[in-house]
C-alpha cells in the first residue's frame, strides 16, 4: 500500500520559505524539487546541500533535489507549491502554466493584494490558470523555525475541500500540524493586512512605547483586518484563526519578522530607505500597505492604523504626527 507521503511534489521559489517548505515536505517523505530564478543560487545550493543565502543552518533532506530547468522542475509533480514574493506571483503562474500537466494541482505560500489590480493571489491564479485546482498556505510561521524542525501550524485554504485535505495530510507530521478551511479569501486577506499592522507594532516599539501600545496595535490592527476580509465576503471568524490572529500575534511580536523590525527602525528615527537598506531581504508590507490603502479606498472601508503606515512609507509623514492623529481621533464603539 502506497505512503500518504508518497507524492512528488515541487517547490518554485528558492528564498527563505520556499526552502523551508522544500525540506520540510523531503523530511516527510515526499521526492521533492525545488526550482529559484537564480542559476548561480542553485547551483551553489546544490553543492553544500542547504540554502547558505537565505537558511544556512538547516541541511537538506536526503529526497529533496535542487533543480534549474523549470520544466523538469514540473514534471512528474502532483502538487506545485509556490512561495514568492506577491509582486512576483503573476509572472511565475504564467512561467509555470505551459509546464504544467492536466492533473498537477497548484498551491501557494504567497500573501498580498496585487498592487496593479487589487486582486488576491488566488483571484489571480484564476486569471492565470483558470479553474484548475488552487489552494493557499497560510498561518504564523517563520521559516527559520521550519526549516530546524521546530513544532508549527498553519492553514491550508481551498474551494476544492479534497485538495485541502490532502495537501494538509501531505505538510502534516511529527513537528507539523495542518488544518483545513475552505474561506481562501478570509485566509488571504488576513496574510495581506498582518504585514502593514506589524511595520506600526515595530514603530511603536521602536519608539518606546511600551506593551500597552504593541497590544493595542495588534488588536485594533485585527478590527481593521475583519472590517476589509468582510466587505470582500469573507468569514468572521476566519479571522481569529491560525491565519488572522496567529499570523497577526507572530508577525507583530517577534523579531525574525522583517516588517517589525523595519517598523522598529522607523520608529528609531531612520528613513525608509536606511530601514529598508538595514534588513537585506524583500519588506512585504512596503508595497502591502499601498495595496491595502487602495483596496480600503474602493471599498470606503475604514482603516486608521493602516492608513497611517501608508502614510508614514509612501507620503512622508512624520511618525509621530501619525501617533498623534491615531490617538487624536474620536471616540467611537470598540465593536464599530
Amino acid at each position: 500500500m502506497p505512503s500518504r507521503h508518497a507524492d512528488p511534489m515541487t517547490v518554485i521559489g528558492a528564498g527563505s520559505w520556499g526552502t523551508a517548505l522544500a525540506i520540510h515536505l523531503a523530511r516527510e517523505g515526499h521526492p521533492t524539487q525545488l526550482w529559484g530564478r537564480d542559476a548561480a543560487q542553485l547551483e551553489a545550493m546544490q553543492q553544500v546541500r542547504r540554502n547558505p543565502r537565505y537558511l544556512p543552518d538547516a541541511a537538506f533532506p536526503d529526497a529533496l533535489r535542487i533543480t534549474q530547468e523549470l520544466s523538469a522542475a514540473l514534471d512528474g509533480a502532483r502538487d506545485a507549491l509556490i512561495a514568492v514574493p506577491s509582486h512576483a506571483f503573476r509572472a511565475t503562474l504564467e512561467s509555470i502554466k505551459p509546464h504544467l500537466s492536466r492533473d498537477t494541482r497548484v498551491a501557494w505560500a504567497t500573501k498580498g493584494f496585487e498592487i496593479a489590480t487589487g486582486l488576491l493571489p488566488h483571484q489571480v491564479a484564476r486569471q492565470v490558470l483558470g479553474k484548475r485546482s488552487g489552494a493557499v498556505l497560510s498561518g504564523p510561521t517563520f521559516a527559520k523555525e521550519v526549516g530546524a524542525g521546530l513544532p508549527t501550524a498553519m492553514t491550508v485554504a481551498s474551494e476544492d475541500e479534497r485538495f485541502a485535505k490532502e495537501l494538509a495530510l501531505s505538510l502534516t507530521g511529527p513537528s507539523f500540524r495542518a488544518y483545513t478551511q475552505s474561506d481562501i479569501m478570509g485566509v488571504e486577506v488576513g496574510g495581506a493586512v498582518k504585514n502593514v499592522i506589524a511595520i506600526g507594532s515595530g514603530i511603536a516599539d521602536g519608539m518606546g512605547f511600551g506593551a500597552n501600545t504593541r497590544v493595542a496595535l495588534i488588536t485594533r490592527g485585527l478590527a481593521e483586518m475583519m472590517r476589509l476580509g468582510v466587505q470582500l465576503g469573507a468569514e468572521r471568524a476566519t479571522f481569529m484563526g491560525l491565519a488572522g490572529l496567529g499570523d497577526l500575534v507572530l508577525t507583530c511580536t517577534d523579531d525574525q519578522s522583517r516588517n517589525r523590525r523595519f517598523g522598529m527602525a522607523l520608529g528609531q528615527g531612520r528613513s525608509v530607505h536606511e530601514a529598508q537598506s538595514g534588513i537585506h531581504q524583500i519588506v512585504e508590507g512596503l508595497p502591502a500597505a499601498q495595496a491595502v490603502h487602495a483596496v480600503a479606498q474602493r471599498l470606503s472601508v475604514d482603516m486608521p492604523i493602516c492608513l497611517e503606515i501608508y502614510r508614514i512609507m509612501h507620503e512622508g509623514k512624520a511618525v509621530r504626527a501619525v501617533v498623534q492623529a491615531l490617538m487624536g481621533r474620536e471616540v467611537r464603539s470598540e465593536t464599530e
